[in-house]
């Protein structure tokens, strides 16, 4: 009797509950007696209890185990020993292994900088081998500013690495260790990825080897503006995914249930720089391109339409535009072409400002981020159909795509120009800077790209170059007259803004 009145009291409290819910899930707070009697009528029928069955061959939960057998051995540590001008340019504190550099805008290191020890890393990620032969896939963020890269294996083999190429403008970089017959993941098409779809994500966090954690695809197409500190052409499309990725996981493998590498794991979205139930992947597709764009042409071949614009989903993009030009654009899906490049594609196929971008190749474009998806795999001299609105109408184009120098064909790094090797534009000194810095010759550096060989050896916008291999410079052009042709090891004398004179050395 005891067990039957037991029983009778949990359905009237669950009965109690069900009531509490639907009256809580009622628009106005109830429901009156003919809506709950056309939700019963309805439901009845179709009711489930949230729970998981269980047949006698086991449980439907899904087992990764085999997936994650297959990938672990795949994914490598990477330690940076960066220079300390680089550790302290980042802030960061050289005695955290397991400093990512990306999660380093989330604190303050202020407080935590010591006397720097060049036999300790200045930060760490994740890799992942894509070959037997030692190729690794990684973020440019994990290996910037390196001086030394250190590639730990699963098996705890220590290699030292060596940089292939790096591309801010995804944030992918491609290193490589002298080994053969190493375990590697190979790529599926992320286009394929569904959202709800599961997926593991396998790296280094908190320098705790081999770590895989679960979850879904949250969604794709992300674009959240992280790379625009980096890159001077961003292309964002991330793969969201509430699979835990914290700090050191970055570079490491977003893999699905078959073990095949969908993405390479990037980013967090988190108010603290832990794991917030926000991560974002570059997508395979992506991957691969660069990958074999440095193993072809040493270099990133990337194909533009020429046009600059405005994700017309982003409220406060639009509402700035209203406000800056006096018009009344209204927030919508697509990309609105605000300006032309007079050496584009889309100038030359009749495309105007004002259109709204909704097709590319039919890939529909809903955001700035679908767009950067629909060409970031198409190289110059590609030719892609674009559909745009204009006075309400469809119209489609046929546009050629460019590199960003009006290029429409492919080019390796050694067809580059001396200043695209040098990443920036140059001036000559006026009499009154010359007199200011007591020299008598020199070029006045007034742009340095985000890629180059300015960057990489720490010159920045104002500093003035006085020699290039000994000969005074007084031009840009004196400075392609020098390096033309020329191949070797370069020196470069140069004034920084305070007038202290530096002598740097770079292979060219």
């Amino acid at each position: 009797m005891k067990n039957i009145l037991s029983y009778a009291l949990v359905g009237v409290l669950s009965a109690g509950t069900t009531y509490g819910l639907i009256e809580y899930a009622s628009p106005n707070g109830f429901f009156n007696q003919k809506e709950t009697s056309q939700l019963n009528d309805s439901m009845q029928n179709n009711a489930h209890f949230a729970s998981f069955n269980y047949s006698s061959s086991g449980t439907i939960m899904p087992d990764f185990t085999s997936a994650a057998e297959r990938s672990v051995n795949a994914v490598v540590s990477i330690k940076n020993f960066g220079n300390q001008n680089s550790q302290s340019r980042r802030g960061q504190n050289p005695f955290d292994f397991f400093n990512d550099p990306f999660f380093d805008q989330f604190f303050d290191r202020g407080q935590q900088r010591q006397q720097f020890d060049e036999d300790m890393p200045s930060g760490a990620g994740s890799g992942v081998l894509i070959s037997e032969d030692g190729y690794i896939v990684t973020n440019n963020h994990v290996i910037a500013d390196a001086s030394k890269l250190e590639v730990t294996l699963n098996n705890q083999q220590t290699y030292t690495a060596k940089v292939i190429g790096a591309d801010p403008n995804t944030d992918i970089a491609l290193i490589k260790i002298d080994e053969d017959n190493l375990p590697f993941l190979t790529f599926n098409n992320s286009d394929n990825l569904k959202v709800g779809e599961w997926v593991l994500a396998i790296g280094n966090p908190f320098g705790l080897n081999s770590t895989v954690t679960a979850g879904i695809v949250s969604a794709k197409g992300r674009g959240i503006g992280i790379l625009r500190q980096s890159g001077d052409h961003p292309i964002e499309s991330f793969i969201q995914t509430d699979a835990a990725i914290n700090p050191g996981n970055s570079g490491g493998a977003l893999i699905n249930t078959n073990g095949h590498l969908v993405g390479i794991n990037t980013a967090i979205y988190s108010q603290t720089g832990s794991y917030a139930g926000y991560g974002f992947a570059v997508p395979a597709s992506i991957v691969q391109k660069v990958v074999n764009d440095f193993k072809t042409y040493g270099m990133v071949q990337r194909g533009y339409i020429g046009i600059e614009g405005m994700d017309l989903s982003n409220e406060r993009d639009v509402r700035d535009y209203n406000r800056r030009t006096g018009n009344n654009v209204k927030t919508s899906h697509g990309f609105m072409v605000t300006g032309l490049s007079e050496k584009g594609g889309a100038i030359e196929a009749g495309i105007e400002e004002g259109d709204i971008v909704k097709e590319v190749d039919g890939r529909r474009i809903t955001s700035f981020a679908a767009l950067s998806a629909a060409v970031g795999g198409k190289n110059p001299g590609d030719k892609v159909d674009v559909v745009v609105i204009r006075d309400g109408k469809e119209r489609t184009y046929k546009v050629m795509l460019k590199d960003l120098q009006g290029n429409a064909n492919t080019r390796s790094i050694d067809d580059l120009t001396v200043m695209e090797k040098m990443g920036g534009k140059f001036e000559p000194l006026t009499d009154k800077q010359k007199v200011q810095y007591g020299i008598d010759s020199g070029v006045l550096v007034t742009e340095v790209n985000r890629t180059g060989i300015l960057k990489d050896i720490g010159i920045n916008q104002g500093y003035i170059i006085m020699k290039v291999n000994n000969k005074e410079v007084n031009s840009g052009k004196d400075i392609e007259k020098i390096l033309k042709n020329y191949k070797g090891n370069v020196s470069l004398n140069f004034v920084d803004r305070y007038g202290r004179i530096y002598t740097k050395g770079f292979s060219f």
